[in-house]
């Protein structure tokens, strides 16, 4: 009797794990594909590119109306993408620059549907290593706020609502002033080695042909003397 209750016990348990990890198995991509995510998420210091907000999932399953994307310090310039199934607000600082830019749906996204908003943005050299843009998720009922952003060592797959992150890369050197010793060497000074170095060939060679000439016309001397 131990033995059987064992061993059903043994049967609830694996059965119970199995179904709780089927269960989380299918949350987590619930959880993950539910972030309003941006692509790249990487750019480099003092270049242009276009970054595209998506998501896949509404707020609480309602229909997604509007994404407010606002811009974080050190973008030298940002410019909207024209959109027919969206209409674009865009809110401007006391400096000039773009501080804000709302997309509203011409149609309510539903969940079952990608929707996407994209922006040209311009980096220049003192734009920071980390660029965060804070998302508010508007929908036919409710809203969601993507504005969390990871502390130090934190994990930010961690984060109920994380806010988009791009990453600055530095820029890459130039070039300009970094060449070697043989690039700076002076290129008449570099010619006259090469003329002379010809040369010496030439001669070299030349000596040895006549060299051999010379073997020749000895050996044969000697076979008409013998």
């Amino acid at each position: 009797m131990r033995s059987t209750t064992r061993r059903n016990t043994t049967r609830r348990n694996l059965a119970t794990g199995l179904i709780g990890g089927a269960v989380l198995a299918l949350a987590i991509p619930a959880m993950a594909s539910a972030h309003v995510s941006v692509s790249p998420d990487e750019l480099t210091a003092g270049d242009h590119g276009v970054l595209t907000f998506s998501f896949a999932h509404g707020c609480d399953n309602s229909p997604t109306t509007s994404l407010k994307v606002t811009m974080p310090e050190g973008l030298a310039s940002v410019a909207p993408t024209m959109d027919s199934d969206w209409t674009i607000d865009i809110e401007k600082g006391d400096d000039g620059l773009v501080s804000a830019v709302t997309y509203t749906a011409v149609t309510p996204v539903p969940n079952e549907l990608r929707g996407a908003v994209s922006m040209s943005v311009g980096l220049d050299e003192k734009t920071p290593e980390s660029l965060a843009f804070p998302v508010i998720q508007t929908c036919v009922e409710g809203s969601t706020e993507w504005t969390q952003l990871a502390e130090d060592g934190e994990d930010p797959h961690s984060l109920d609502t994380p806010a988009p992150v791009v990453e600055v890369a530095a820029a890459a050197a130039d070039g300009h002033g970094e060449h070697d010793s043989a690039d700076d060497a002076d290129p008449t000074a570099a010619d006259e080695s090469g003329a002379s170095n010809t040369l010496g060939t030439a001669l070299g060679a030349g000596g040895l042909v006549a060299g051999v000439a010379a073997l020749v016309v000895s050996v044969l001397a000697y076979r008409r003397k013998a």
